[in-house]
């Protein structure tokens, strides 16, 4: 059996008919753990998604007390303390799934569509109640199963499939996750108007009877997810409308009916002449988005990536999220390993959103959204080490100043019954696999140095004199793009405080140099290393831990057939780092004729 943070639970029951609520699964789960217990559910509506633990009585709403039950039987079993009472900082605590309806997975690195196949509903009613039960386990409470870049058929989801997208919502519902769905900014035209202009009173009206549709069926939907202008999505731009204008026009039809409007702020100009250094990707999204502060709708959530690029392995954080006073905001992460492995090499993100909520205060937005890392595969996963991210991400939803280190131990102690030390040493190096991927990748902040197109194993030049615009402008000389005020100007996008950090090279971060400096191959890093050798360290560094990382892994006594997976994709990521080292060392050797200090093989 494939492990996971709940295999230690009793399976659900077969007949599921007597659990309608989440209340009734709570009661379910506590006197199947518990049976020697009795517990006492006290509802209490004004509590919602929080709970209070006093003695064997749990008050919450009516989700609250299925989160109380979960977070007294996870916390029994890792052994931690349990809080008495809890309530979670963001209300909005959603998974985007990627699924296209013909079953695959935009970016999918777990199997194919769990919702979906052959363009309509396929779907295993037990493995969709096991999914739901990890992220309910986890305080998420709203799962959006369609790709944002909508493909036919998924725009019939408001209409034809409507009975069929209500039927998931009533799966999902005792588990206390709402549906969303992601609708196309062009849709009335498929029912033949001649634009989707959002003055346009037809097009109004035309989104306020979706709207009544979808409800009428599904009451509790959350809402509608949009990605706009971006990637050859259609959007308001289309109409020279803002991008307010557009959010409006789908909030203002899902008001009356309590929804929110999910708006993606992933735009930028993708059609760019790699000569031409004025126009700068990262800056896209603070430049469309920022001047608009305050005329977004009520019901309008901005989602927002947590950098300003699009998932890299060292991104700075979003300047717009830290910029939008009068707007709500999510914070969107990615759980899906698209530029951080694959869910073949290891990779927990933890770490990563630690650094994230450093420079934002976890009170600057009102709601957090990550893409989906999971799908068909047995283990739902791929890589069955890769569900400490969907875990994680559920804790720190629900708690933003949760560390690395205590979702990592108490993912392994409710996971695998290990001894102790095999728990220390599994947990010292899924806490060090950042690190030590982004070693043998790009260096210091660079990032997008990887094939096009799949996004996995390195090409340095593969993305720089392509459309997309994401270039290190690598020479003979030197490396990085000057983002200060006396280069593209990014820097000024940020607060007083973080724009001194980044504008001085001496001041910055080291693992964000390049993202924000151009600099010689001989400038002195603040250990006293070149430029150049710190280039070539990490990367041999980061090959030889990742050797040592599939030694440890042998060494620990995973079950079957978890045991298989990890170290067969293990294997696979010690030559990934290898391939990485070599190309990359070689690539920037090439370049400045400098020799690596310490004499090791760089090809040439």
């Amino acid at each position: 059996m494939n492990m996971n943070w709940l295999s230690k639970f009793a399976p659900l029951p077969e007949d599921f008919s007597g659990i309608q609520t989440p209340a009734d699964l709570a009661r379910w789960e506590l006197s199947n753990w518990l049976p020697e217990h009795s517990f006492t559910l006290e509802p209490d509506p004004s509590m919602g998604d929080g709970f209070r633990i006093s003695g064997s009585t749990i008050t919450g709403g009516e989700t609250g007390l299925l989160y109380g039950a979960y977070a007294l039987l996870r916390h029994m079993q890792a052994g931690a303390p349990l809080p008495s009472e809890s309530c979670p900082r963001y209300p909005l605590r959603m998974i985007d799934c990627w699924d296209n309806m013909d079953g695959s997975v935009e970016r999918g690195y777990a199997g194919r569509s769990l919702f979906f196949e052959g363009n309509c509903f396929a779907y295993h009613p037990d493995r969709l109640r096991h999914l739901a039960r990890l992220m309910a386990s986890v305080g998420l409470n709203v799962l959006c199963i369609s790709n944002v870049n909508v493909h036919e058929p998924a725009q019939g989801l408001l209409d034809e499939f409507l009975p069929d997208l209500s039927a998931l919502a009533d799966l999902f519902r005792p588990f206390g996750i709402r549906l969303m769905v992601s609708v196309d900014f062009s849709m009335p035209i498929r029912d033949g108007f001649s634009s989707a202009d959002p003055r346009d009173a037809g097009v109004q009206a035309w989104w306020q009877a979706a709207a009544a549709r979808v409800y009428r069926e599904i009451p509790d939907l959350a809402g509608f997810l949009v990605k706009a202008d971006s990637e050859g999505r259609p959007g308001p731009f289309t109409y020279g409308r803002t991008h307010a204008e557009g959010a409006n026009l789908l909030a203002r039809a899902l008001r009356p009916f309590g929804g929110v409007l999910v708006w993606r702020c992933f735009v930028y100009n993708c059609r760019q002449d790699w000569r031409d250094h004025t126009i700068d990707r990262p800056m896209a999204a603070y430049d469309t988005y920022q001047p608009l502060d305050g005329q977004f709708d009520e019901n309008v959530i901005l989602q927002i990536k947590n950098g300003p690029f699009d998932f890299q392995v060292r991104e700075p954080v979003s300047p717009l999220l830290l910029s939008m006073q009068k707007t709500r905001m999510a914070l969107e992460l990615q759980l899906a390993q698209e530029y951080t492995g694959q869910q073949i090499d290891l990779y927990t993100m933890a770490p990563m959103w630690r650094e994230i909520f450093q420079d934002l205060p976890p009170e600057r937005i009102q709601a957090i959204a990550a893409v989906s890392n999971f799908g068909r595969d047995e283990n739902y996963f791929g890589h069955p080490l890769a569900a400490v991210n969907l875990f994680g991400f559920g804790l720190l939803a629900w708690n933003p100043e949760i560390t690395p280190e205590e979702i990592v131990s108490q993912w392994i102690l409710l996971t695998y019954d290990f001894l102790p030390e095999d728990q220390e040493t599994l947990g010292r190096w899924m806490l060090a696999s950042r690190r030590i991927y982004e070693k043998y990748t790009s260096p210091l902040g660079l990032g997008w140095m990887i094939t096009p197109h799949t996004h996995y194993g390195p090409n340095p030049s593969g993305y720089e004199y392509d459309l997309w615009g994401t270039y290190h402008r690598a020479s003979r000389d030197a490396v990085g793009i000057n983002r200060t005020s006396a280069g593209t100007g990014y820097t000024c996008q940020y607060p007083p405080a973080l724009r001194q950090r980044y504008e001085d090279a001496s001041a910055c971060p080291d693992l964000l140099l390049l993202f924000f400096h151009r600099l010689p191959y001989g400038f002195r890093m603040k250990d006293g290393r070149s430029l150049i050798q710190r280039i070539y360290d990490d990367h041999f560094e980061g090959a030889e831990q990742a050797a040592r990382l599939l030694e440890a892994l042998k060494g620990l006594p995973f079950p079957e057939p978890d045991r298989q997976v990890i170290l067969d994709r293990a294997v696979r990521q010690k030559e990934n780092a290898e391939n990485w080292r070599d190309v990359i060392n070689t690539f920037f050797h090439r370049l400045s004729g400098v020799p690596d200090a310490l004499e090791r093989k760089i090809f040439d």
